[in-house]
């Protein structure tokens, strides 16, 4: 039985999460980094496990994504094993700008 899919990041991705970070050091306390980090520890495993369950981007067909919260949508791609994270977008920025 296969115990998930393997997670990779894009570098779009890993500057996005990079970004987030920052900004939630600066701006927030240890606690809301923590509680962040936590939301997407869950959210990677319940994609590895089953990234068929949240829907289509309608962005393009192969991309689904993944509301982590309010601020924050996962967006990634399934190929074989291989499930790669593509951007984590702050969606309140215009849609238009996500780099897929």
């Amino acid at each position: 039985m296969k115990s998930g899919y393997n997670i990779k990041w894009t570098d779009e991705a890993l500057n996005n999460l990079k970004l987030i970070t920052d900004y939630l050091i600066t701006k927030w306390t240890e606690r809301e980094l923590k509680i962040f980090y936590n939301k997407l520890e869950k959210n990677l495993t319940i994609i590895s496990k089953n990234p068929f369950v949240f829907p289509e981007s309608g962005l393009k067909k192969t991309v689904r994504r993944s509301v982590l919260s309010k601020q924050t949508t996962i967006y990634y791609q399934i190929k074989k094993e291989n499930v790669t994270i593509l951007s984590l977008f702050d969606n309140r920025r215009d849609s238009k700008s996500i780099k897929l």
